[in-house]
């Protein structure tokens, strides 16, 4: 009928509305069919609230193709109340779970896996102990040869050219310092080879050419080193060799005989060498200079055996090493044997035999001291001109002439109880000192001068003043 068609007509309208919002699919058709057949066949008994529930559903599953492709794999789903029901399930992304690096156990403060200590290219975490790498005799490069290898660093032993300056510079700083344990740890180190013997020869031609005191360090340190770096077959090889090799010695070393000799006597009494060392040269030796040698030797043992004699004092007593009063002595007996003798030269040799070179001030007091104690002009001429000769030469220098003659100033208070007229001969030794040179014009000033009394006049009721001039 005519209302029939007009209560139909907006139906249709929105039925078509609803399948042009759906795109076309199987799921599209079907609804639109099922809404058809039921428009078509019942609609007149159709209720109100099944085309407002058929628009939400429609609006719902729009939503969720929209949604599909971004939020695949979530597992949203429908409730029967039309809601949306979103399931818990972790991304599936690769990219996503390399970005995510808290802890997947749901514990934790949200911090780097390790503690940091994971990675490529990493140490580990800090403290961590590494065990050592097991051999994997499936390796291709395993090497059953090499499993119970010993690894050493290997010292090459010394030639000739290369001990020579290796060892020198080690004697010659020990002629420094005196300390023979650490001459024993430093050839200890070094790969001596067949140059072992070599040593004690060495430090014997250094010393042959070096002072009395450094011959004497020599004896000390053959000594030590004998049964810790050396045996006694190489202190006797080296002696042989040195007897040997004598003749160019002497030309370096006039002496070279005479102090051999005392080598060999001190190491027999070291027993370093054997007793029968001189024995077995007798009847053998051809060279006059090695003859002397064992000669000096022998005598020096016959007579530790009748007299006495003490050979840790053979070579005497290094400058530093020996008393205060030992030394006073000896400048005394050297001043007093040059008085004798006149000879300048050999009382300067001997000053250096002495070495001790900060001692020096102490033979410039001595000096003084005896010209004023002589009261005679022979006696300050020479000791002005052994003095001078002295400074010429530098073997006192500046300084120690300096302090020598500052001293007898400030003696000269006690000096003159014992010389009443020590003030006046000072005076007049200074004076000549200056014109000769050996001093200069400051140490001349400072030279004391002795106060004398006298009376200023009749008015001054007989006070006495004192004055200087």
């Amino acid at each position: 009928t005519q209302g029939e068609q007009e209560q139909l007509d907006p139906l249709c309208t929105l039925v078509h509305n609803l399948s042009d919002s759906f795109p076309s699919g199987d799921e599209d058709n079907t609804f639109t069919g099922n809404v058809n057949n039921e428009i078509n066949g019942n609609w007149i008994s159709a209720p109100t609230g099944s085309i407002h529930e058929a628009r939400l559903k429609a609006k719902v599953k729009r939503r969720l193709r929209k949604n599909s492709s971004r939020d695949s794999g979530r597992g949203d789903s429908l409730s029967d109340n039309g809601d949306v029901v979103r399931s818990v399930v972790p991304p599936t992304s690769p990219k996503g779970k390399l970005l995510n690096r808290r802890s997947r156990m749901g514990k934790g403060r949200g911090l780097p896996k390790k503690g940091g200590a994971g990675g490529k290219g990493v140490w580990g975490s800090p403290g961590e102990v590494y065990d050592e790498d097991e051999v994997d005799v499936k390796d291709p490069n395993y090497d059953a040869e090499q499993e119970n290898c010993v690894y050493e660093t290997v010292v090459l032993p010394l030639d000739g050219e290369t001990f020579e300056k290796t060892v020198t510079p080690i004697v010659q700083e020990y002629f420094e310092h005196g300390d023979a344990n650490e001459v024993a740890e430093l050839l200890a180190e070094l790969n001596l080879g067949s140059m072992r013997g070599d040593v004690p020869m060495l430090a014997v031609s250094l010393a042959l050419e070096a002072k009395a005191s450094h011959r004497e360090l020599t004896s000390r340190l053959l000594s030590e080193l004998c049964g810790r770096v050396l045996t006694a077959a190489d202190v006797e090889a080296s002696f042989h060799k040195l007897l040997k090799e004598l003749p160019d010695l002497v030309l370096d070393a006039p002496g070279a005989p005479q102090m051999l000799g005392q080598f060999i006597a001190r190491a027999v009494a070291d027993n370093i060498l054997p007793k029968s060392f001189i024995d077995g040269y007798k009847g053998r030796v051809d060279s006059e200079y090695a003859r002397s040698a064992l000669d000096r030797a022998a005598v020096l043992l016959r007579m530790s055996r009748w007299t006495g004699l003490r050979f840790d004092s053979l070579w005497g007593s290094g400058g530093g090493q020996r008393p205060v009063n030992q030394l006073i002595k000896e400048v005394n007996l050297l001043l007093k044997e040059f008085l004798l003798s006149g000879d300048t030269v050999e009382a300067e040799r001997c000053l250096r035999e002495l070495e001790v070179p900060h001692f020096h001030h102490e033979f410039v007091y001595e000096a003084v001291i005896m010209v004023l104690e002589s009261k005679g002009d022979r006696t300050l001429q020479m000791i002005l001109q052994l003095l001078k000769s002295l400074c010429a030469s530098t073997v006192i220098t500046v300084d120690q002439l300096r302090r020598g003659f500052e001293r007898v100033y400030l003696d000269m208070a006690d000096l003159s109880i014992d010389v009443p007229c020590a003030y006046s001969l000072l005076e007049q030794f200074v004076e000549q000192s200056f014109n000769a040179g050996v001093i200069d014009k400051k140490l001349r000033d400072l030279c004391p001068c002795r106060g004398r009394k006298r009376f200023i006049s009749e008015g001054d009721g007989g006070r006495l003043k004192l004055s200087s001039y």
